[in-house]
This record gives structure tokens, sequence and C-alpha cells, in this order.
């Protein structure tokens, strides 16, 4: 089915507009529902709180990279990662949420016929889904965790809902929440998923889906930022490795209730986000990706790269999409 046509139209060349028919219609014939696909009641996803596939693991977790919890009698490893898994899950929902708030606000101002309309809508009932899908599983975990921390907590309605009217800006956005996960997700099931099935079952419908999000954020930004003047640009160019650095912190750095819960000192807290070597080598990696996408939308430049250097993301950008970070760590 190809995408209807409006006098606007014209503001957007027909390989745009391909790509959208394309990603709406993979929405349509590749879909999940999460009652569906996945068993809930099966003893195959029963939650085991005394799992040891909730320990930490020191490749891709900054608190499972320190001494200090390596060090852990396994029993309080096993109860702070399936704290944190669960709060990181919680927070995913959370930030779907303020996703779904900034597209609902923009794909109500666009004209008739407006080629991200049907795409947009299909993405937000993805989130919807996957919203369902995490509280789901929190639900079963049976830790109550409280997700964001409170600063963005009380913010996020306002950032939705600004981000409506910054298009470009709440695009960037989306792919500085995305990726962190994304790249967490995929770095879990390649070390084996060696993590309990609910949670491993999640995170293969959330990539699968995901994968089409963050291709409609690269194509929506290459084909927006043409149309946008030098200091536009240039503002999107600044905004890009601040808003992924700063949403990383937010996705993946829990509360401070968390050090509080667990007696966790404030050294090990520093060190885990992100002052140790290795965290900072687990933070830069979320954005290998990331920094690909920047320079092919001609938004890496002397200056912006200085600052994804100074904001401790900087480095190679992959080569391909989802490259392994095998090979960035050769050339870092």
């Amino acid at each position: 089915m190809t995408l209807s046509e409006s006098v606007g139209a014209e503001l957007f060349d027909q390989s745009y507009r391909d790509a959208l028919a394309t990603l709406s219609e993979g929405s349509v014939h590749r879909k999940f529902d999460p009652y569906l696909d996945i068993d809930w009641d099966g003893p195959e996803f029963a939650i085991d709180p005394d799992d040891p596939r909730w320990i930490l693991s020191p490749e891709y977790d900054p608190l499972g990279a320190t001494s200090w919890y390596r060090n852990l009698p396994v029993r309080r490893q096993i109860d702070i990662g399936k704290w944190r898994v669960a709060n990181v899950i919680k927070v995913g929902a959370a930030f779907e949420s303020v996703l779904i708030r900034g597209m609902m606000q923009y794909v109500m101002k666009l004209p008739n016929g407006a080629p991200e309309f049907r795409y947009c809508m299909h993405e937000m009932t993805e989130e919807c889904n996957h919203i369902q899908m995490f509280q789901e599983l929190v639900n079963r975990i049976g830790v109550d965790v409280p997700g964001m921390r409170p600063l963005f907590r009380a913010l996020s309605p306002f950032i939705g809902v600004a981000g409506g009217y910054a298009h470009v800006i709440l695009l960037i956005g989306v792919l500085g929440g995305e990726e962190p996960i994304d790249h967490y997700q995929k770095a879990v099931i390649r070390d084996g998923g060696n993590i309990p099935p609910a949670v491993l079952r999640t995170m293969e419908i959330h990539i699968a889906e995901e994968a089409r999000h963050i291709s409609f954020a690269g194509e929506f930004l290459a084909a927006h930022l043409k149309r946008m003047s030098g200091p536009g640009r240039m503002a999107a160019a600044l905004a890009f490795p601040l808003a992924m650095r700063w949403l990383a912190g937010e996705i993946m750095a829990p509360p401070k209730s968390f050090a509080e819960r667990f007696d966790i000192p404030d050294e090990v807290m520093r060190e885990a986000f992100w002052d140790g070597p290795e965290q900072r080598r687990i933070l830069a990696g979320y954005f290998g990706d990331m920094r690909k996408l920047a320079r092919e939308l001609g938004l890496m430049n002397p200056v912006t790269e200085r600052l994804w250097s100074a904001l401790r993301i900087g480095g190679a950008p992959s080569r391909y999409r989802s490259e392994p970070e095998r090979r960035m760590r050769e050339v870092a």
C-alpha cells in the first residue's frame, strides 16, 4: 500500500516517502503483542528470585564492572542485579511514554497526507505495547522499583509536549533514549542471553521493533535537516551529543534511593556512573552507531567532535549498524 498523497507531499523526496512506506508495512506485517507473544504464565517464563542469571555482567553493566560488586556474596549480587534490571526496564517504559507524548503532539499538527503520519501512529502503537510488556515484567519480577530519577519524572510531561514543537530535537532525543537500551540488550544477547528467560524474551521483541524506530529517526533527521538553516543545523549538531549523554545518564544510572537501599558507597557509585575507565568504555560504547549517524548527517565537525569527547561519548564510529564493540576496543 502506498502512502496517500497531499499538497504538502512535494516537501520531501520520493526516497523518504518510500522509506516511510516500507517501515509502515513492516509494522503491519511484523508486529508483536505482549500478551500473545509471551506466555507469561508458562513455566519457562516463571520468575525465579534466586536465579544466578540476575548477577550483573562486568562486560556491559557499569556497576557489574566494579570490583566492589564482584566481591559481594552471590546472594547480594543477585538482589542488586534483580533490582537494577527491573529499574532499567521501568525507566524504559517511562521513556516510551515521553516519546509518545512528543510524537502525538507532532502528528496532530501535520497536514492531511503528511508522509510521517501513518508511520508515527504505528510507532506509537508499538511503544504502547512495549510499555505494557515492560510493566508486566516489572510486576512479575516483584521488586518495587521507582524507575525514573525524581527530576526527570517531574519534567517528563513537559519534555514530551515541548518535543512535539521542536521535532528535530525530539527525534534526536528519541535516539538518545533508545540507543543505550538497544545497545545494552544486544550486548546481553551476544553474551549468550545469560539472563532470566522472561527478560530475554522482552529484549528480543523490543530489539526487533526498535530497529524500525531507530531507522525512522535517522530517515526523519536526514529529511528534515536538509530544510533547516545553517544556525538550525548547528543547533542540532550541538544538541545531538548533549541529548545522548544526558539521556544515557537518566536511563542507565539508577536513582539515589538505589545506593541507599543497598548501602553502596559513594565512591563505588561515582566509579560505576561514570568515572571508572571500564565504565567510560561502556558509556562511549553505547553510541558508536550514533557517531556514525552524526557523520552521515553532517553533524560532526571539529567543534562538535570535541563536545562528544568532552562528554566522554566520543570515539570511532561504527562501520555498520549494530557493529559489535570488539573492533571499537581495538581502535581505542
